[in-house]
């Protein structure tokens, strides 16, 4: 093998930038979907319903999400796919709560039914039980909605 072909062979088999690098730079509109968990057309779709998700584009119109893009694009999956908010729901926590104290928040917990000192026991992604306030007066009629109809599918399921 020539000594040129040898280097661009090697430069092929370089190892890819590291994720603290990848997330410096912007990310085309397949990264990003990648990044976030969900696939391209969802990220187009939530750009025609959020207005704070504007990405830059390039003069191709090209989509680049920028590190911060990324952080609101995980919020609203986090409220939409985790916490069961309607999109016009996200839309209105986000207008009354404020993205910024939202981007601050953890990730939520999946609420389970309440424990017999009255908190309710939550679990995060790995399952690992937690306590947590009594939710308001409406979130904890959701949970017990939740709850009953989760205690109905498994009894259909056996």
């Amino acid at each position: 093998m020539t000594q040129a072909r040898a280097k661009s062979v090697n430069k092929r088999r370089k190892p890819s930038a590291s994720t603290a690098a990848t997330q410096e730079r912007p990310l085309k509109i397949g990264e990003a979907a990648r990044a976030v968990g969900v696939e391209a057309y969802v990220l187009r779709f939530w750009e025609t319903q959020f207005p704070i998700l504007r990405p830059r584009h390039s003069r191709s119109r090209h989509r680049f999400y920028e590190p911060e893009d990324l952080k609101t694009l995980k919020l609203i999956k986090r409220l939409l796919h985790n916490e069961g908010f309607t999109i016009a729901g996200a839309k209105k926590h986000i207008r009354e709560v404020g993205l910024d104290r939202l981007m601050r928040r953890a990730a939520p917990a999946r609420s389970v039914p309440a424990t017999p000192d009255g908190n309710t026991a939550t679990t995060r992604d790995d399952d690992t039980a937690i306590r947590e306030a009594p939710p308001l007066p409406l979130q904890r009629t959701l949970v017990e909605i939740r709850n009953d109809l989760m205690s109905l599918h498994k009894l259909l399921a056996d």
